[in-house]
């Protein structure tokens, strides 16, 4: 199989020619495999797709068209309606997003206990004092004054989940900064649910200058220098 170890891009599929020869060429978006209506995502078009498979055989296609360039995956699901965030919610947004960091956290390392893979050694010392810390709120949703109150009183706990999750990020290439296509990956997946995660990481980008370094990162979520 001359295609076996020949690597193609996102949207591309590896093609033989006559002369035995591999190279990519585009998927072609009626050929993507069916999915199922969990698996939809909404183009940056704001058009459903049945799959990424046919987001970036469109994308493929379109290559050095502007419409090519602007179309990316906005989030995973159908494209519905995303209300405005206002100031109000995207203050209060960090709230929420540490909170979950930490439920996150706590929940692989009791899937630790019982089957090792999640974290390494090294993090589960990490949150293993943040799990056995009996003070923890449980998950779930949370009134804002209960959230800020549990920030203010175990800081400790929050700054671990956050670090956690921008190396999680920064992996393409490991560089300490986070760029689009590295948040993508978590914006796409919280659009739906979080509608002020967009407007969250752009502001996260204090000199705009498209990259988020982990100064930038903490300062968002309220941990200090």
């Amino acid at each position: 199989d001359l295609c076996r170890n020949f690597h193609c891009k996102r949207g591309e599929v590896c093609h033989v020619d006559k002369q035995r020869k591999p190279s990519c060429i585009c998927q072609d978006p009626a050929a993507c495999p069916s999915t199922k209506d969990y698996e939809h995502v909404c183009g940056t078009d704001n058009k459903t797709y049945d799959g990424t498979c046919q987001l970036f055989g469109t994308k493929c296609q379109l290559e050095g068209t502007k419409m090519g360039r602007q179309l990316h995956l906005d989030y995973m699901g159908s494209c519905k309606y995303i209300p405005h965030c206002t100031d109000y919610e995207v203050d209060q947004f960090p709230l929420r997003m540490r909170d979950w960091l930490k439920n996150i956290l706590m929940q692989y390392y009791k899937r630790d206990l019982y089957t090792s893979g999640f974290l390494t050694e090294k993090q589960r010392s990490k949150v293993k004092k943040i799990y056995q810390n009996d003070k923890h709120l449980m998950a779930g949703d949370h009134a804002v004054e209960l959230l800020l109150h549990d920030f203010e009183k175990n800081y400790h706990m929050y700054v671990y989940p956050v670090h956690w999750q921008f190396h999680q990020l920064d992996q393409h290439p490991v560089d300490r900064l986070l760029t689009h296509s590295e948040l993508a990956p978590l914006r796409a997946s919280l659009v739906p649910m979080e509608h002020c995660i967009t407007r969250f990481f752009q502001e996260c980008d204090g000199d705009q200058d498209k990259l988020i370094v982990l100064k930038e990162w903490c300062h968002c979520f309220g941990i200090k220098e």
